[in-house]
């Protein structure tokens, strides 16, 4: 099975160190004759400024949504109060809302708000959206987490707030990397409220890596480079922090 699911990553890799002439269906699976970089080097001059615009909407927008995500989870999971049920399934309502069906009041509330067709419009977008899944992956990460811990605090000294900053964010570490690669993965692969807000300059790399084919020829080499180079973040994250997101989706699952 692992074998069969890579196949597509051996085509994308040896295409992309083809060079043109050899790229074709009937020469799909064949090694190439040399192996030629000039592809990469191509598709990086294209991508590089996109790039680094996916890179100023990544990292504010994880961190945003995974710290708002703690806040609800705390309040939602410690905080029992008239009517937190409802709200809580509020919240989650919001998972289940189609990109498609909002795309044109966002895009209103934006210009509104003078954010349209910028990176600030996009890291809002996605905060907003990201909100319901981390607030449900905290809300179920505290509950696991014993009253008596909070209660002893509060004999302490410390107030809500005191809690959640020196006693619930130190014990969550591994349930914020699971939320952050989840959003990591999330955003920066999204291309819809991209290619929606966003125009020209402030494009992220997957709409750039769209339009990286061309209109009268397709030089499938630079595409195929292009995609493993617009992959390569998200497969460093999996490859350096892979364990600790299953570590931190198993957490609470066996106890005792």
């Amino acid at each position: 099975m692992a074998v069969l699911f890579l196949t597509p990553v051996y085509v994308i890799l040896v295409t992309s160190l083809k060079p043109l002439d050899e790229v074709s269906l009937a020469n799909m699976w064949a090694l190439p004759s040399a192996i030629d970089f000039s592809s990469y080097s191509h598709a990086f001059s294209e991508l590089a400024p996109n790039f680094m615009n996916s890179v100023y909407l990544v990292i504010p927008a994880t961190l945003l949504s995974a710290l708002l995500g703690a806040m609800n989870g705390y309040v939602l999971s410690k905080w029992k109060f008239k009517g937190s049920e409802l709200i809580f399934t509020v919240i989650l309502f919001g998972m289940f809302i189609p990109y498609q069906s909002i795309l044109i009041p966002l895009i209103q509330f934006l210009r509104n708000i003078e954010l349209y067709n910028s990176i600030a419009g996009l890291v809002l977008t996605h905060v907003v959206y990201g909100l319901p899944i981390t607030t449900l992956m905290f809300r179920n990460f505290y509950a696991n987490i014993p009253d008596t811990m909070l209660e002893a605090a509060k004999i302490d000294g410390a107030n809500f707030l005191g809690i959640f900053r020196h006693i619930i964010i130190p014990l969550s570490i591994t349930g914020f990397v699971v939320v952050a690669i989840w959003q990591f993965t999330n955003i920066w692969n999204e291309f819809l409220f991209a290619v929606t807000i966003t125009n020209s300059d402030s494009q992220p790399v997957m709409v750039a890596l769209q339009n990286l084919s061309g209109s009268q020829i397709v030089q499938w080499n630079v595409q195929m480079a292009g995609a493993l180079l617009a992959a390569l973040p998200t497969l460093l994250v999996y490859i350096l922090l892979g364990k600790y997101f299953v570590r931190g989706l198993l957490a609470g699952s066996v106890k005792g």
